[in-house]
């Protein structure tokens, strides 16, 4: 039987929270992408850069938010949208590997910035951890909803969990400076949940379960360390529960004989 880290991750979330996290379904093929393209693109055919604390991140979306980070202060960042046909003309220039953020406004930079989130042919959360994620946040502990949440990030495919780091990083840096630009925590969770949690039928989108969806990118933006955080390798002392306990009840999950 093969144990895995995910496998650990699984049990313990059952365990200790009652959450069952799904495995994510396998890619059936990969699709091959050439040239400069940047929206739409699968994140494993997108040029790259390593950061250290992070790993490797789209470079489009370094870049991007760079830029805004020189421009935190103005005012309804990602909330105000930028100009249709520059947007359009930007995304055009990006494609063909233009430099084309120099003299952009910040308002169509965090335009492209969310499209390029939206438009990534796999969500950054795979669809299979959604319902994990909003039972997580609706934990009445505060102190095992964080433990809950982090546990759950740290299932993520690296490449997901790399980019979505860098960007709650940056999006926590943003919010520091909501006394000048106006954007909250809860605002910019309120703007992202589209691009990266959204709603996949109309019972989801009630108001209740959108609430629960703006809380969990929320928690991320305030609390962006805990966020793929892997001490889960010291698990056995912090939660108590032996790997003993795990392989008893391995039939509960799908693993790899």
């Amino acid at each position: 039987m093969k144990i895995t880290d995910g496998n650990v991750i699984r049990f313990h979330l059952q365990a200790l929270y009652g959450i069952s996290a799904k495995n994510f379904a396998k890619k059936k093929g990969k699709l091959v992408y050439t040239g400069a393209k940047v929206f739409g693109v699968p994140l494993e055919n997108l040029p790259r850069r390593y950061i250290p604390e992070f790993g490797l991140v789209p470079c489009f979306l370094v870049e991007g938010c760079s830029f805004l980070l020189d421009r935190v202060g103005t005012v309804g960042l990602f909330r105000k949208p930028g100009s249709l046909s520059r947007v359009k003309i930007l995304r055009e220039k990006l494609n063909r590997g233009d430099d084309a953020l120099s003299t952009a406004s910040p308002y169509d930079i965090a335009t492209l910035v969310k499209q390029f989130c939206r438009e990534l042919p796999e969500l950054l959360f795979p669809s299979e951890i959604h319902a994990a994620l909003l039972e997580a946040q609706a934990l009445p502990d505060l102190q095992g909803k964080m433990a809950a949440l982090q546990l759950l990030s740290c299932l993520l495919p690296a490449r997901n969990s790399s980019c979505l780091q860098y960007l709650f990083d940056f999006l926590h840096k943003v919010s520091q400076r909501c006394s000048d630009n106006l954007m909250t925590s809860s605002n910019l969770a309120t703007v992202f949940v589209p691009c990266l949690l959204p709603p996949p039928n109309k019972t989801e989108m009630s108001e209740e379960r959108l609430e629960l969806r703006v809380l969990v990118l929320r928690t991320f933006i305030e609390f962006p360390h805990v966020f793929g955080n892997k001490l889960i390798i010291l698990v056995e002392y912090h939660f108590k529960i032996s790997l003993a306990d795990f392989l008893l009840n391995a039939s509960y999950f799908r693993c790899d004989f």
